[in-house]
């Protein structure tokens, strides 16, 4: 069996052998399917059989990122319920087997679309389906009922706001290799801005296409890289997901939102109120929020990159796309609201 970086075959086969008796029928043999940006992703396979592997990324990560345990958990709890998962396997916090705790899950069939290209091969009737069933999947994500999937403890929802810029500012201040100009005015405006946290819901932290696997007959067949998952107000994922739309409309990021079909920033708005019920009047902090995480998460890819420590491919191709991010942030807060969707709150009354 030959070495992976990040994934030593022979001690992972010693340890599943034992962790899941009767489960590998011979040899491994592995290959990673992306890695280095977030978590480290593996196929692992005995040649009958195929499992996933996840482990943190190789260096330098914030101390409270990359919990394999949450990952877990999460997918654990929500087995059964109607958000697909892939079945979770085992979970090993050894760090003496692979030099960091990791997880194993049940391999799903399934296409993670990323760009414009692979997006418009569908054609655009497939493509809204597609994008119809990855909004109304969060919004059934946001209704499952976290205490009665045993996840009361998972996070601390009272001030996630306020944490969370606290916390990427952290991370921002741990990443610095290059001036990026406006990132600290976007710091410094969400300080000062927070509203109050919404009901608490599952939220999956980084809701994207590319983060759900789409199986052959177009239904989501699993969401997958938890990583970020935890208890809080679930218009963090919204304005997540309203940022990497806006980042394809503007020529960069995730572009498969610009595909014939794919609905527009209003018509996800609408179906995702439509289904959850939920007052979306006013997300610009969310949006101006998820453009700073993101643009600290392309400072932390860089770090790694400039330092050796990323593994996959895909690694300083757009060294703009942080620059974007800010200014789309920034704009979004100096604008203040979403102009021209109207939605209904919850008592029925029009909003926007």
């Amino acid at each position: 069996m030959s070495d992976i970086p990040g994934l030593d075959l022979d001690r992972f086969a010693g340890w599943f052998e034992q962790a899941c008796p009767g489960e590998m029928g011979g040899p491994l043999a592995g290959h990673l399917l992306a890695g280095g940006k977030s978590n480290l992703t593996y196929e692992v396979s005995d040649g009958t059989r195929s499992w996933v592997v996840r482990r943190p990324p190789l260096g330098h990560v914030l101390a409270t990122a990359h919990d394999m345990r949450r990952e877990y958990q999460v997918i654990s709890a929500l087995r059964g319920t109607g958000v697909p998962v892939a079945a979770p396997y085992a979970l090993c916090e050894d760090a003496g087997v692979l030099g960091a705790p990791f997880y194993v899950m049940s391999r799903v069939d399934g296409i993670a679309y990323r760009t414009a290209e692979q997006m418009a091969a569908t054609g655009a009737d497939r493509t809204r389906a597609i994008a119809e069933r990855l909004i109304g999947t969060l919004a059934d994500l946001h209704s499952v009922d976290y205490q009665a999937v045993g996840l009361e403890s998972f996070g601390r929802p009272e001030g996630f706001l306020a944490r969370q810029v606290r916390r990427w500012k952290k991370q921002l201040d741990a990443s610095r290799t290059r001036d990026l100009p406006g990132i600290d005015e976007l710091h410094d405006r969400l300080a000062t801005g927070q509203p109050a946290d919404g009901p608490p819901t599952i939220v999956h932290g980084d809701y994207r296409l590319d983060n759900v696997l789409v199986g052959a007959d177009d239904q989501i067949a699993a969401v997958v890289d938890w990583e970020m998952a935890t208890i809080a107000d679930p218009l963090t994922d919204v304005g997540l997901l309203l940022v990497y739309q806006r980042l394809g409309e503007l020529g960069g990021g995730l572009l498969a939102s610009r595909s014939p079909g794919y609905p527009s920033e209003a018509q996800v708005l609408s179906q995702y109120a439509e289904r959850s019920g939920r007052d979306l009047s006013d997300l610009s902090f969310h949006i101006g929020l998820a453009s700073f995480k993101l643009a600290v998460i392309m400072e932390g890819i860089h770090y790694r990159y400039i330092h050796g420590q990323t593994v996959g491919e895909g690694f300083g191709e757009d060294d703009t796309l942080g620059e974007r991010l800010v200014n789309l942030g920034l704009s979004t807060l100096k604008e203040r609201g979403l102009h021209g969707v109207r939605i209904r709150r919850h008592d029925g009354v029009a909003a926007g």
